[in-house]
């Protein structure tokens, strides 16, 4: 289904006009929009209509696109299958696995909580939280809240054996960039810690209500589990049926639990998860649940949302506002400006975001994989008040995604080959 407000139906037909133009030779093949910059994002006819053959091609069952303009959301569609082996469509209700998309939703509520005083982005991590499976680094003490949403702790993305392996940093914090889930997943515990709350219920008062994110959750239940769609295999991968899960089978096993416990999974804290760790094991083939963590609410890759609503995030990002909610001037800048300077790096970090300079000034963007079946990737430009957000589900997703973004922007990144 296709969402155009009237603002963009005459952003289309100046596009329109000027493919018309382009095409005697009077302009350059991308027009320029009502309001002076270059061409709305809105992806172009010919390459929706050409989508369906793309998708089969690249083995990419569903895609969900959405588009912020002005600040606002302007246009969304779902194309394709949800789940191949039983033919279900996606449609507007669909909730994809945002994966490494939940880190920037997670980061502005953390931000938020600054805002508030409840955090301080350079107080030591341990100051709020102080979880039993850290390690003994001394360097442990020195990794602060910025750290982590900059991708400065040093810490590893995730341990191979977090049952039994100690959380410890590889390198000093603040030296270098190494991507963490396990930071995310440390600074949720320092949230729970100082609101009380669960994950997705500071989520839901901090974020998800005030931005009118209806459909977005970090947890799992039944109702979710109906609507969210199903990763696929890649096209040259010929194994029967559909590939693991991921985080759907975890927390299937940890489901009865909340169901025998009457309190969802969504209200969980760590202490939660921890206690229903042995059920959940019962209940889960050998590996799917292994620690805690498993069958938690997940910061750094549990989201999951319908397209429109991470949009609607979006369209909050690159727009700034005086809501009584909205993030102070100082902290906005710091989640759209670089926050660590580093010799030779292409991408810049902010406060939960990646950085890129373009022909067209610096946009922000970042992207996600679950499970190697669920693709993801978000772009903004704060100049403009526009943002792109593309999720698929197939392990060849990311193929599908740079190929939308390149021909509704006209940017080709370098984070796309690098």
């Amino acid at each position: 289904m296709r969402n155009v407000s009237p603002s963009n139906l005459t952003r289309r037909r100046l596009l329109v006009a000027g493919a018309a133009a382009a095409a005697s030779g009077l302009l350059p093949a991308r027009a320029a929009s009502a309001s002076g910059s270059e061409s709305a994002w809105i992806p172009p006819d010919w390459l929706l209509d050409d989508l369906p053959r793309q998708m089969r091609a690249l083995g990419v069952p569903g895609i969900g696109i959405a588009v912020v303009e002005d600040g606002a959301l302007a246009w969304s569609r779902t194309i394709g299958i949800a789940d191949a082996s039983r033919g279900i469509a996606v449609d507007d209700a669909s909730l994809w696995e945002a994966a490494s998309l939940s880190k920037p939703v997670f980061a502005h509520a953390v931000l938020q909580l600054v805002d508030r005083g409840d955090l301080v982005l350079d107080a030591p991590l341990v100051r709020y939280a102080r979880p039993a499976y850290l390690g003994t680094s001394p360097w442990l003490a020195r990794i602060t809240v910025r750290d982590v949403l900059r991708h400065t702790t040093g810490l590893p993305n995730w341990r191979k054996d977090p049952a039994r392996e100690p959380l410890v940093p590889a390198v000093p914090p603040g030296t270098r960039i190494d991507y963490s889930g396990e930071a995310f997943t440390w600074l949720q515990l320092a949230v729970e810690a100082v609101t009380g709350e669960s994950l997705d219920q500071a989520m839901r008062r901090l974020l998800f209500a005030p931005a009118g994110m209806r459909d977005s959750s970090y947890g799992w239940d039944a109702a979710m589990a109906a609507r969210s769609v199903f990763g696929h295999r890649g096209p040259d991968d010929g194994a029967p049926g559909l590939p693991p899960q991921g985080l759907r089978a975890a927390w299937e096993a940890a489901r009865p639990v909340a169901e025998q416990w009457g309190k969802p999974l969504s209200d969980w804290r760590y202490a939660d998860a921890e206690r229903a760790l042995p059920q959940a094991q019962a209940n889960a083939a050998a590996g799917v649940v292994n620690w805690p963590g498993d069958i938690l609410a997940n910061a750094a890759a549990s989201l999951r949302c319908s397209v429109q609503d991470y949009a609607r995030w979006m369209a909050v990002v690159v727009r700034a506002s005086s809501a009584p909610w909205a993030l102070r001037p100082a902290t906005r800048t710091a989640m759209l400006t670089p926050q660590i300077a580093l010799p030779g790096r292409y991408t810049e970090k902010t406060l939960g975001w990646n950085l890129e300079a373009t022909r067209i000034g610096p946009v922000l963007y970042h992207s996600g994989s679950n499970a190697g079946v669920f693709k993801t990737f978000a772009l903004g430009d704060p100049a403009r008040g526009r943002a792109l957000v593309a999720m698929t589900n197939a392990a060849s997703g990311n193929v599908l995604y740079r190929r939308v973004v390149r021909a509704a922007t006209g940017l080709d990144l370098l984070a796309f080959d690098l």
